[in-house]
């Protein structure tokens, strides 16, 4: 069974689904905005909050002022310049959500932002799928033996599998996020089936979703087919600007995906298809039992003349039975309108 922990949360095989609020860069740069965010996620019932940790100038060189978004009318350049927390707001948020009991991790995008993590001791490191091919970078990162979540959009499974290859010669714990990267991503470019693929392919993956849609609609489905980690973008109020916006939930969607993802898990409970003992109950009034439509006399043939299937399900031989017993002989008389008993027959 694929699971690990971060600090006290188990997470994986035989586990609650885990969801992580992303608040990524959706304060703008203000830690003020980071800290409501985080206060929204964590009063709706989030257990991981999740950061990005942006140092520019060891991210990017400046070609990236020249790339623009799909997302965005800025470049990435600018529009990371302006969203990066400094270190020590970075770590006054980070305080923040521990104080609250709840989980931080963050998603470094450089050396340098994953050196600010280890100094910060981070539980754990969340890589996206823009470095899932960074393959520096990600040995750079297993050095620190931490849980690893690595998502996996726009990669393909030889991609992945050098990854995972490093994670393993490391003795990572990791989780492969499968994912979209279009923002927001439609509902029929999601390939919620991949998550079978990647549980397939790598059993000792715990393996989830990183949801860009619109809607808590697909991580729903994820769950469904036994995603563990559901990983979306996360705002206190979508009037807030910013590239990320649009596919973020706000609070009260994410209480309904808390809600709605626990119902789905333990509807999962359970693989064998047989009648419950819960059930018998409903049985007893919805099953049909073999009954006598005419009065039978002792030694009587019983026939489809004299026998039919009716409710209730209380009798001793059930509709599954009536054939069984055509032919067999009245051990007594039996009156028009009986369940038929064993001691009828034997």
């Amino acid at each position: 069974m694929a699971k690990f922990k971060i600090l006290n949360r188990t997470i994986g095989d035989g586990e609650p689904p885990v969801v992580i609020a992303e608040i990524g860069i959706n304060h703008n740069g203000s830690v003020d905005n980071a800290i409501s965010i985080a206060d929204a996620a964590i009063s709706s019932g989030a257990e991981i909050i999740k950061h990005q940790t942006h140092l520019i100038e060891d991210e990017m060189v400046n070609e990236a002022k020249r790339i623009i978004p799909g997302n965005s009318k800025k470049s990435i350049y600018s529009i990371m310049s302006k969203c990066a927390l400094n270190e020590n707001d970075e770590k006054k948020l980070m305080k923040y959500v521990f104080q609250k009991k709840r989980i931080f991790i963050s998603t470094p995008f450089s050396r340098k932002a994953v050196d600010r993590l280890v100094k910060f001791k981070v539980p754990a490191f969340k890589i996206g799928s823009g470095e899932c091919n960074n393959y520096p970078l990600i040995k750079y990162i297993a050095k620190f033996k931490k849980p690893i979540i690595l998502s996996t959009g726009m990669n393909s499974i030889p991609q992945i599998k050098k990854s995972v290859r490093i994670l393993r010669n490391c003795k990572i714990k990791f989780a492969l996020l499968h994912c979209t990267n279009i923002y927001p991503t439609p509902p029929n470019l999601v390939r919620l089936n991949c998550i079978n693929l990647l549980k397939k392919t790598f059993s000792d993956a715990v393996v989830g979703l990183s949801d860009h849609t619109t809607s808590i609609h697909t991580s729903f489905g994820a769950v469904a087919l036994g995603a563990k980690i559901i990983e979306k973008h996360f705002v206190d109020k979508k009037s807030r600007p910013g590239p990320d916006i649009n596919c973020s939930m706000n609070p009260e969607e994410l209480t309904e995906l808390l809600k709605g993802i626990s119902t789905i898990d333990n509807a999962l409970i359970g693989k064998v298809k047989k009648p419950l003992k819960e059930e018998i109950s409903t049985i007893n009034f919805a099953f049909a039992s073999v009954v006598s439509i005419k009065d039978i006399k002792k030694g009587e043939r019983l026939s489809n003349k004299n026998i039919w299937v009716k409710r209730p399900g209380t009798g001793d031989f059930l509709a599954d039975k009536y054939e069984f017993l055509l032919g067999k002989k009245a051990k007594k008389n039996i009156q028009s309108g009986e369940l038929i008993r064993r001691n009828h027959i034997f």
